[in-house]
């Protein structure tokens, strides 16, 4: 049978046409199939109620089910990379946080992913400061009790961290670099069993996020010494900063984010990014996010892109300063 000339020129067209036209896939997004949105640590913790308050809004937005799914494990190293060779269809989404993307991926080079090209960008949901927390029946008053202390002597004075590379860890580093301070860091698997270890008086202090250290604090069975952001926190307004108790230059912060796989299209990242915007803008939405102690600031991805750049380069420095070495 002949083909005639037209029917082979309008089949061309056809094929052009379809390569240049979105997927149905694409097109549909997030019709398709529910979202998962993998949190790299376990139930309880910020990220973790962060993202399952953030998805019960999102879905209805998106008008898609979102499944909140925790792989926990080596500081949100095994979540993150779950994520990272994960399909760039949008359907798949990382609560991914300081630990996983800037200290992990500069104190252990060979994690299976690469922070900076595996994923792409959404947004930066929020930033929360650590709290320098000792035992009530600690004598140390103020932070310059802290530093005498291990100055008298070195190496014996211990402090608690959620695990080796969090945000918790690398603020007891950043302390002993910069105050000269000896200690000595003793990592937990998770925020829990070490604050309870500081409660029982195993270990004299720890990091913690002033989520974590508030109920302790209100007790009156934990300390509060000093947060370690630049500027005192709204949950904590009486507690002074690291800077202001003596610690020129501290500002460490752990931060919250949302990531796709790299690739995904930039139509499905700017969507997210928007009505991730218009969410957290809504009071009870805000309400719920200063109780976490989380602060926000309206960011689009190109401008996260470039906040998580400078974060790398940061805890790079640091960790190289400071000779920290994997645990």
């Amino acid at each position: 049978m002949r083909i005639s000339r037209r029917t082979l020129q309008l089949a061309a067209l056809a094929s052009t046409l379809a390569c240049l036209l979105p997927s149905h896939a694409e097109e549909a997004w997030p019709a398709a199939k529910p979202i998962k949105l993998v949190v790299p640590f376990a139930a309880g913790g910020t990220s973790d109620v962060l993202a399952r308050t953030l998805a019960a809004q999102l879905q209805l937005a998106l008008k898609q089910s979102i499944v909140v799914e925790n792989k926990a494990g080596a500081g949100g190293v095994l979540g993150a990379d779950s994520v990272a060779k994960s399909p760039a269809d949008g359907y798949t989404l990382l609560l991914g946080t300081i630990a996983s993307h800037a200290i992990n991926p500069a104190l252990q080079p060979k994690i299976p992913y690469n922070a900076a090209k595996d994923f792409a960008p959404v947004m930066l949901l929020g930033s929360i400061s650590n709290v320098l927390l000792v035992n009530a029946s600690q004598p140390f008053k103020n932070v310059q009790d802290v530093i005498t202390a291990a100055k008298a002597k070195p190496g014996a004075l211990t402090f608690g961290s959620a695990g080796q590379g969090t945000s918790q860890h690398l603020s007891g580093e950043t302390f002993r670099l910069l105050a000269g301070a000896d200690i000595t860091h003793v990592p937990y698997r998770g925020s829990a069993p070490a604050v309870q270890d500081l409660l029982g008086g195993q270990i004299p202090m720890t990091f913690e996020t002033s989520l974590v250290a508030l109920p302790h604090i209100k007790s009156g069975k934990l300390r509060a010494l000093a947060v370690t952001s630049s500027k005192r926190t709204q949950v904590l307004p009486d507690v002074p900063t690291m800077q202001e108790s003596g610690v020129a230059g501290f500002d460490v912060s752990s931060w919250q984010a949302l990531y796709a796989p790299a690739g995904t299209p930039p139509a499905i990242v700017n969507r997210l990014n928007a009505e991730l915007a218009k969410i957290i803008a809504q009071p009870d939405t805000r309400a719920k996010m200063d109780g976490l102690g989380l602060e926000y600031t309206v960011n689009t991805p190109e401008q996260f892109a470039s906040f998580q750049r400078t974060e790398q380069a940061k805890w790079v420095q640091v960790i190289k300063d400071g000779n920290i070495k994997p645990e």
